[in-house]
């Protein structure tokens, strides 16, 4: 690993653009070639996306390295010093979620290559785009740029999402385009407000000027900011502002649903940079604006995401509602402000994202096994046990089947073994329950509640009303997706009959196994992951290190002028103790 970290020193901080620049030439190669070619443009987009997942690997090490207490990468494409020119900024938050995308967008691609990329056109360019779009909202230091990696994302989405057409997905793509739109327009407004209070969009910039307003202006300050989360939150689907989610995600191709899945946490990542940075301990008469809001606002949404997957019926909806009961978790706890509640929600953050794309590419195999192939077959619900009763007592007689041979005991075909016990992760890592990752930061955060000083530091601190409302929800939810996600394993698994083996290809299972495996690998590194997650909060809760680094980052001297000390002194690469 030191190694691949040391090399990565050398490429730095030139290979920051890798996350950007490569999908952004592989979508305009793919546009030249033409759509015939779709087997050389399935080659090139896994290539590029496998390329893409190696470099985030590369920066999450380098990132990540333990000779430094909190290491920065700062890169200035413009070669102007902020807060005037244009900056990319990687730390370790930025490198996690490069890493997350790069893993699910490979998954999704595989699963696609399978059959979905052919149906309709521009599916690997649009693709690409998406994955640029992220990789420059992730590593993005100023609002204006965030916003434009916000509009090329969703330009890439809204094609995406129309993929393969038919009425349903027309119509969930217009409205998902008319919110997202309204979104971009909030989005506008905010940044415009605080550019023009604060003279800067640059975030490190923003973090020094926003405790210097005047009192006069300070109220101007939070309705910009307000107005600015407003358009985020959209994005992180908070109640009531999430209605779209749900008909969009499960309207969606099951790839195109994986990589949504990320979506959401865009939203996520961003308010948990910008507030921390903001509104930070440090931000004065401003310190932790907002909180309550995230508060509240989260645990509505997990209710809201709780009691809609409880009145789910169809997988794709009841993958969508656990994607927002997975957002509003998220966004209570980020309300908090405590670093320890941080680093679980941060451990949380990857393992309920792989698990939700990976029940949207569940679904569409269990729909199609039970829709005999046909993956657009009417969806009816008259699933019944033959071998209960109405009252669900054994039936005398039953358990043979036409042939008057036992059932039990019977071999179970590999695919839909492969399917229920895929489905059985999905379920476990949810609800948060034992021993995959999701019941590990679930009782990571729940410990932050109860022990914010840590155990053994806390004695006599309480939760207070917030928390032990969190504390209740949490468990709450848990237990109301475990019950959905069972009953609906019911239906789908246990009460099924007369129907043929499902066919599953190589690469429908690989991407859905691999998914659950990093759930697995989360599992069994636990301590490690905690540690880095745990790094990550300390550096977000004290942004002095990211504001020094990005404001004293130098640009390169021209080669004319004969550099002074200072000047040769550049901070593209900084390696700072907070």
């Amino acid at each position: 690993m030191s190694r691949i970290a040391e090399l990565t020193s050398l490429l730095m901080p030139h290979l920051m653009l890798a996350p950007i620049g490569l999908p952004m030439l592989t979508a305009a190669l793919l546009l030249t070639m033409k759509e015939e070619q779709q087997r050389l443009k399935l080659g090139l987009n896994i290539l590029s996306t496998l390329l893409g997942l190696l470099v985030a690997v590369a920066l999450l090490l380098w990132s990540h390295e333990s000779r430094a207490p909190a290491t920065m990468g700062v890169y200035l494409p413009g070669n102007w010093p902020a807060p005037f020119g244009i900056v990319l900024v990687l730390d370790r938050l930025s490198a996690m979620m490069l890493l997350l995308t790069g893993f699910v967008a490979l998954c999704s691609i595989v699963f696609a290559g399978a059959r979905w990329h052919r149906a309709g056109v521009h599916y690997h360019t649009l693709f690409q785009l998406q994955l640029m779009g992220l990789g420059g909202a992730f590593l993005t230091g100023d609002l204006f740029n965030l916003f434009v990696f916000f509009e090329i994302l969703l330009a890439a989405s809204y094609g995406l999402l129309l993929h393969g057409a038919g009425r349903t997905r027309v119509q969930a793509g217009l409205h998902y385009i008319a919110i997202n739109l309204a979104a971009s327009s909030l989005f506008l407004i905010g940044a415009s407000m605080l550019y023009g209070i604060t003279g800067t969009l640059n975030m490190a910039d923003l973090a020094q000027a926003i405790p210097q307003v005047s009192a006069a202006d300070r109220g101007l300050l939070h309705s910009a900011a307000a107005i600015l989360a407003t358009a985020f939150l959209i994005k992180a689907a908070v109640w009531p502002l999430n209605f779209w989610l749900v008909p969009a995600y499960s309207a969606a191709t099951a790839p195109v649903g994986a990589l949504f899945a990320l979506m959401t946490k865009v939203g996520i990542y961003t308010l948990l940079r910008l507030w921390t940075l903001m509104f930070s301990s440090e931000a004065g008469p401003s310190s932790l604006f907002g909180s309550l809001w995230l508060i509240g606002g989260g645990m509505v949404t997990m209710a809201f995401g709780a009691i809609g997957m409880m009145a789910s019926q169809r997988l794709t909806h009841l993958a969508g509602h656990a994607a927002v009961l997975s957002s509003g978790t998220l966004l209570a706890a980020a309300g908090f402000g405590q670093n320890a509640l941080t680093a679980g929600l941060l451990y949380y953050l990857p393992s309920s994202t792989l698990a939700v794309s990976a029940l949207f590419l569940l679904a569409d195999l269990i729909d199609r096994w039970r829709n005999d192939g046909a993956s657009l077959a009417p969806y009816e619900l008259d699933d019944v046990a033959p071998f209960l009763t109405p009252e669900l007592m054994p039936t005398t007689g039953l358990n043979l089947d036409e042939d008057e041979e036992v059932l039990v005991g019977r071999v179970i075909p590999a695919a839909a073994a492969f399917l229920g016990l895929s489905y059985m992760a999905c379920t476990l890592v949810i609800a948060g329950l034992p021993p995959l990752s999701g019941f590990i930061g679930k009782f990571a955060m729940l410990t932050a509640l109860v022990n914010p000083l840590g155990l053994g530091s806390s004695a006599g601190t309480q939760p207070g009303l917030p928390g032990w409302t969190l504390i209740a929800l949490m468990i709450a939810t848990g237990l109301l997706a475990l019950l959905a996600l069972t009953r609906s394993g019911i239906r789908h698994f246990w009460a099924a009959h007369d129907r043929p083996t499902p066919q599953l290809r190589v690469m429908e299972g690989l991407p859905i196994a691999i998914l659950l495996g990093a759930c697995v690998a989360l599992t069994l590194q636990a301590n490690g992951v905690m540690r880095f997650t745990e790094a990550t909060a300390n550096g977000l809760h004290a942004p002095g290190t990211y504001v020094r680094a990005v404001m004293t980052a130098a640009p390169i001297p021209s080669p004319t002028t004969t550099p002074t000390p200072e000047r040769a002194e550049s901070s593209a690469t900084t390696k700072a103790a907070p």
